[in-house]
């Protein structure tokens, strides 16, 4: 994949007129655009997916679905119709939902998220009553077993899960943080450069984009910046 192909950009607004702005903006740089819980619900799925489609762009839905097999399939399904690129599940929902899932996805990419960018290990012992690295390992077995294409994890797990056990599952990683923007809410983060070469296939990033600090620039300028940090990885630099 070139590195432009890498880069999610996270559509986390509440208008569609300002998703709308961002997405012409970007869309010469990036070929992904994330719809998430906020602005799916702002606007509804399939006028975020036009959205996105009408730039030539593509779309990651990620609500992380939950549910029993039946209901988690047919979500799964009703977004595979809606021609999205990558849809993402809760890997909580267990083995036969998530087949399910894997089942019903048509020709998009099924990727199971595991443990939230914003726990950190306190957080996830009580939720879970584990590790984060027992948690993540967990739900990346659950993931391929069930016959999902990729896991969503944070940048500090890619060690973990970048090794033969897990060689046919993508990962992607929320909480990237380029050394120029704040660390806001994420807890487990990395910089472009250091999630690239710790495995990464697909980098999500949000407001670092989005609303980047005023030294940078405008968001075309942000996006730019980590293409460039992403590309050198891949050239080895």
């Amino acid at each position: 994949m070139d590195a432009k192909d890498r880069l999610i950009v996270a559509l986390d607004e509440f208008s569609f007129v300002s998703a709308k702005r961002l997405v012409k903006q970007l869309s010469p740089y990036v070929t992904y655009f994330k719809v998430g819980l906020e602005f799916a619900t702002a606007v509804g799925v399939p006028h975020a997916v036009k959205l996105v489609r009408g730039f030539g762009c593509r779309t990651f839905l990620d609500c992380k679905f939950k549910g029993i097999p039946y209901t988690l399939g047919g979500a799964t399904q009703a977004a595979a119709a809606l021609n999205v690129a990558m849809v993402s599940i809760d890997a909580s929902s267990g083995t036969k939902a998530l087949r399910t899932a894997a089942n019903r996805k048509g020709q998009a990419l099924l990727f199971a998220a595991t443990v939230l960018t914003s726990f950190n290990e306190q957080q996830c012992r009580f939720i879970y009553g584990a590790s984060v690295k027992e948690k993540v390992l967990q739900f990346a077995r659950i993931a391929e077993y069930a016959g999902c294409d990729g896991i969503i994890c944070s940048p500090r797990e890619l060690e973990y899960v970048s090794t033969l056990e897990f060689k046919h599952l993508l990962k992607m990683t929320p909480g990237i943080r380029p050394a120029w923007a704040p660390p806001d809410d994420q807890q487990r983060t990395m910089t472009p450069h250091e999630a690239i070469q710790a495995g990464a296939d697909y980098l999500v990033v949000g407001r670092s984009i989005t609303r980047p600090p005023k030294n940078i620039g405008g968001p075309q300028k942000a996006a730019q910046l980590i293409i460039e940090e992403i590309n050198a990885v891949l050239k080895g630099h």
